[in-house]
């Protein structure tokens, strides 16, 4: 990864910074889908407090990033961010994994699965899965919309420590990665 694009929220009186942020990324993932290849990673330079802030990072080669910016992804979202100029990696740059987090969050869901795969009851699930087995997860979030069912879902992002080195991989139509790392400048 030699370049990155940074795109910074705009204040906006009517929409509040979350809510861009989650129309930001809906519109990065569908573009992501169809020109990411696996070749873009994603970052959020302000995450902490539980918030991922009002930046976000595009890494990539510089070809890739520049096909991605040509396609029109941004239509409809110009007028609350500022997008600024490719740019080269810093030369001092670390590296980390930004990455994706799944919560066990849906007991039902749960006893459903032990169901199908041990052959028990319903009883016998609702025993060893109580309703209080459900995780929570505090870690910042994206608010996404399953393009296939509709259904809306969090996308829990981890930034994992800061590493010296990078680690090479792909990406999902999400830019997020279980082993590739990004820049962290």
């Amino acid at each position: 990864m030699d370049a990155y694009l940074e795109l910074q929220l705009l204040p906006d009186p009517e929409f509040p910074p979350a809510m861009l942020m989650n129309a930001l990324f809906a519109k990065l993932h569908r573009a992501l889908v169809s020109h990411g290849e696996g070749r873009i990673g994603i970052s959020f330079p302000d995450v902490g407090g539980g918030q991922l802030g009002q930046r976000l990072r595009l890494h990539g080669q510089a070809g890739d990033l520049e096909k991605l910016m040509t396609s029109n992804w941004l239509q409809g979202m110009r007028d609350h961010l500022a997008a600024f100029a490719i740019r080269p990696v810093p030369d001092s740059a670390k590296h980390r994994i930004v990455r994706r987090v799944q919560a066990q969050s849906n007991p039902e869901r749960l006893r459903r699965r032990l169901i199908r795969r041990k052959g028990i009851g319903e009883d016998e699930a609702r025993t060893r899965i109580p309703d209080s087995a459900a995780q929570t997860l505090a870690l910042p979030s994206l608010l996404v919309t399953s393009q296939s069912t509709q259904q809306q879902f969090r996308l829990f992002i981890e930034h994992l420590p800061v590493q010296a080195e990078s680690s090479p991989g792909s990406f999902t139509s999400y830019g997020l990665s279980n082993e590739a790392s990004i820049p962290w400048f």
